[in-house]
């Protein structure tokens, strides 16, 4: 270890912190900081509950001052860290926080940068009990070992942390602001092909276009599932405009030969039917053999080409017009009959492939621009664990 500083227990280097009963005062008003209340993308509270105290739930039992910084006791592996601001001086958090006020010698933003340490967290994670809910005590926290340098050194640490993390908070931001505005575009380009429809369009009901139009297997595949075998898709398969085998389920060949109806081909075009009704995918050429539950199935004539359709029903358009189609008073769906209904305006099939290759151009530059963006907050967050990793080695 540095010289000068000193391994130590966390609650050594922590203040006794207060609680309250907010019920004893009915009529008195306060800030409630739930465990929702903090994000663990910015690390600070977004978003408190302004409550009476007759009113207050039984978890608002801690009393927080400014600059203490809180720690989410459930599930603490979601990295729900952030320091109170002078604004919610002296009000009330959940005892779904462990909260950490730092001595006068204890720089808290020190406490804070040490918190989101891998050291840490991998202790947290170890440490963890429980399945539906898995927590840690507030004597897990404070009785986890931290470097602790003299005090004008905490300080030095921190104002370097605080300038490199703002940096790399400005550069994820630019990023993503990329990202939205090439979205943006793709979506904007979408709808206009939608609503300015050209000369030559011709207004037909979906059925008059398709040789089918089905649904997926609706029933309990509990039992039917398998490790590998004829994949098996489901709502949360079918992207805009992609087939996701990410959580992909497995049939065998006896049972998929037995579901006829919901065998699916390359070309056809599958359809959310809960969920999110209407994002579509054109089922691939990768995909020779699958099945599926509870999509709508749509097979196209040579009239229409599933991409187009796919675009269109991806397109603002196309949801504004499914959305007014859906039914169910509990879970929403888009059914058969009001999938067979559905109205629209459709040109030509060389104007159809035009569509289509300008708008797959716009989509490979998004989803190009997309896997920048899961590159570059990647490397920001080894950035920010290298970092941190140094400043707590005595290395910054």
């Amino acid at each position: 270890m540095k010289k000068g500083w000193e391994m130590k227990m966390l609650g050594d280097v922590l203040e006794k912190t207060e609680t309250t009963n907010p019920a004893r005062l009915p009529q008195n008003e306060f800030n409630y900081i739930d465990v929702s209340s903090v994000s663990n993308e910015t690390l600070t509270i977004q978003e408190t509950q302004y409550l009476k105290g007759e009113d207050a739930p039984s978890r608002a039992r801690r009393l927080v001052k400014a600059n203490d910084v809180l720690f989410a006791t459930i599930r603490p592996t979601l990295r729900r860290i952030a320091i109170v601001p002078e604004e919610l001086d002296n009000q009330v958090c959940s005892t779904g926080y462990c909260v950490l006020r730092a001595r006068p010698d204890i720089d808290p933003r020190f406490v804070f940068y040490f918190l989101q340490t891998e050291d840490f967290m991998s202790a947290m994670e170890t440490l963890q009990k429980g399945t539906s809910y898995p927590a840690v005590t507030d004597g897990d926290v404070r009785l986890q070992p931290i470097p602790i340098p003299p005090l004008t050194e905490q300080h030095r640490i921190v104002r370097l942390l605080d300038e490199a993390f703002e940096g790399l908070a400005t550069a994820k931001a630019n990023a993503e602001k990329n990202l939205q505005n090439a979205r943006a575009l793709f979506e904007s380009h979408l709808q206009s092909v939608f609503a300015q429809r050209g000369e030559g369009w011709v207004e037909r009901q979906l059925a008059s276009l398709c040789n089918e139009i089905t649904v997926g297997h609706v029933g309990s595949m509990k039992t039917k599932y398998m490790e590998s075998g004829i994949p098996f898709l489901r709502s949360q398969n079918i992207r805009p405009f992609e087939v996701s085998m990410e959580n992909a389920m497995f049939i065998d060949e006896t049972f998929h030969h037995a579901l006829k109806k919901s065998q699916l081909s390359p070309g056809d075009l599958a359809i959310v039917r809960t969920g999110y009704p209407g994002t579509a995918a054109v089922i691939p050429p990768e995909l020779p053999d699958s099945n599926c539950s509870d999509l709508v199935i749509v097979r196209p004539s040579n009239e229409v080409n599933p991409h187009f359709l796919a675009a269109f029903f991806n397109s603002a358009f196309g949801k504004k017009l499914v959305l007014g189609k859906i039914v169910g008073a509990a879970q929403k769906h888009f059914n058969i009959t009001a999938a067979k209904e559905v109205m629209l305006y459709v040109p030509p099939i060389p104007e159809q492939l035009a569509i289509i290759a300008q708008s797959d151009e716009i989509r490979n530059e998004t989803q190009h621009l997309t896997r920048i963006y899961e590159q570059k907050v990647a490397a920001l967050e080894e950035l920010k664990k290298s970092l941190l990793h140094q400043a707590f080695s005595g290395e910054l």
